[in-house]
């Protein structure tokens, strides 16, 4: 009785197989397990908050902002949020785009500094109003979570 080629069973293809699949499985399961290295985790907390501040969205713009939150003048973290709270009233689209980021880490704190465009309007094709900074920012890691603890800008243009 002879099978066809196709048909007939192959335990060495198959062994192989399971073992590719279960390799497979184990470093899928290893990479979601990981956490991202500090200054991947810094960006992406960046990118989360500029997000947030564009969706108009309170809680994750104030997620990012530690407890004790410092800004120009002395303003603390209700503050900024009331700051904010004031552009999402004047403005219905707000935009804000990041310059390149200048990452410094050192242990558990870091700095970062970049230019960020501000824009403001209703919802017609052009910006009411725009502006350019040049802004730092402070932030410390806190149970695996970068929070910003101080942030300063002044106009660039």
């Amino acid at each position: 009785m002879s099978r066809s080629p196709s048909t007939a069973p192959k335990p060495f293809v198959q062994a192989h197989l399971r073992m590719l699949i279960s390799t497979l499985v184990i470093a899928f399961l290893v990479a979601g397990c990981a956490r991202a290295p500090p200054e991947q985790a810094l960006r992406q907390s960046l990118a989360e908050l500029q997000e947030g501040i564009e969706a108009r969205d309170a809680d994750m713009f104030e997620r990012y902002l530690a407890e004790d939150f410092v800004g120009p003048d002395g303003v603390d973290r209700d503050g900024v949020r009331r700051l904010a709270a004031l552009q999402w009233m004047r403005h219905r689209a707000v935009g804000l785009n990041f310059g390149p980021l200048d990452v410094k880490i050192s242990d558990r704190h870091a700095t970062v500094r970049f230019t960020a465009a501000a824009t403001g309007g209703s919802t017609r094709m052009l910006p009411d109003t725009a502006q350019v900074y040049e802004v730092e920012t402070g932030w410390r890691l806190h149970d695996d979570a970068w929070l910003m603890t101080s942030a300063a800008w002044k106009p660039k243009l």
